[in-house]
């Protein structure tokens, strides 16, 4: 996920974090305010809802497909905002956001532990993730140890994501003094730039190692492989994707944070959705709308 920034309702989140304090929301209650007989009722209050999320495959994917679902099935006025991982992770725990919709736990540790009394763990959205060095199953290496004999063979770099990854400094921080690669470099980019080098490398059958993580549609779309890691340097293992809302969610917007418990994808049904927008020239809402009508088995289930 090369992933089209085709992001609809686009905001920075530094424009957010500075009005905070007015923590728009986040004493929002979702049901109408009762009234006494004879009297007029006060006007329902809108229900709302105000998510962020990083530029990556999937976490576009299901973003989106949640707005849809939200705001078409359940009446709701939905805000995204795409960010990258440390100022959504701050924006949630200083409650200017209902949730992240990306958490890593594996690969965001730092931030779990700086800002964990904070957050609410809605549940798991993807069981199942991994996360490693990849490469096109014609590169002939098969191990991460492999890499320095090869470097030259890869332009001495490793092809990244957002700098602000937890998987990018993991990368730098401990894989790369673990296993000594002292000829080859991590490049930071963007999960699109990742993608956009891939297909260049494998259209001309050319050596490349990325970052990369499952879910993503990029191993739908290639033949890739991780590459091994040693036993005595185990990096990254297989693990989950949870949604994080703020402190007091559930008692402000009940329905919202039980909705966001809810949402689940299996395998296929992720890969299936994040496929359909990487290969449509349309908006992604606009595919996620399809994919939801397609699918209101799956997404009806979710709706409390």
């Amino acid at each position: 996920m090369n992933m089209k920034r085709k992001h609809t309702n686009w905001m920075t989140l530094t424009a957010v974090l500075v009005g905070v304090a007015l923590c728009a929301g986040c004493g929002q209650k979702e049901a109408p305010v009762g009234s006494q007989e004879g009297e007029t009722p006060e006007p329902a209050t809108p229900k709302t809802a105000n998510l962020t999320y990083v530029n990556w495959a999937e976490g576009v994917a299901y973003t989106h497909l949640a707005k849809v679902v939200l705001e078409d099935k359940m009446g709701y006025e939905v805000e995204i905002t795409s960010a990258d991982a440390g100022p959504a992770y701050t924006a949630v725990a200083q409650g200017s956001h209902d949730a992240y919709m990306e958490c890593w736990p594996g690969l965001h540790a730092d931030y779990l532990n700086e800002y964990g009394d904070k957050f609410v763990m809605l549940g798991a959205v993807y069981e199942g993730t991994e996360t490693g060095l990849a490469v096109p199953t014609y590169v002939t290496i098969d191990k991460i140890s492999e890499l320095n004999d090869y470097a030259d063979k890869f332009d001495g770099r490793i092809t990244g994501i957002d700098a602000g990854a937890g998987m990018m400094k993991k990368t730098e921080n401990e894989l790369i003094p673990a296993y000594g690669l002292d000829k080859i470099e991590l490049l930071a980019s963007s999960g699109p730039a990742m993608t956009a080098a891939l297909k260049d490398a494998v259209e001309n059958q050319e050596w490349i190692v990325v970052t990369a993580w499952k879910p993503h549609w990029m191993f739908a779309r290639w033949d890739l492989k991780f590459l091994e890691q040693d036993p005595d340097k185990i990096m990254w293992k297989v693990g989950d994707i949870q949604i994080i809302g703020r402190q007091g969610l559930s008692q402000d917007k009940p329905e919202l944070a039980q909705f966001l418990s809810n949402m689940y994808f299996t395998d296929p049904q992720l890969s299936d959705l994040m496929l359909k927008i990487e290969e449509s020239d349309e908006d992604v809402e606009v595919v996620a709308r399809k994919w939801m009508q397609d699918n209101d088995d799956v997404v009806s289930a979710w709706i409390p």
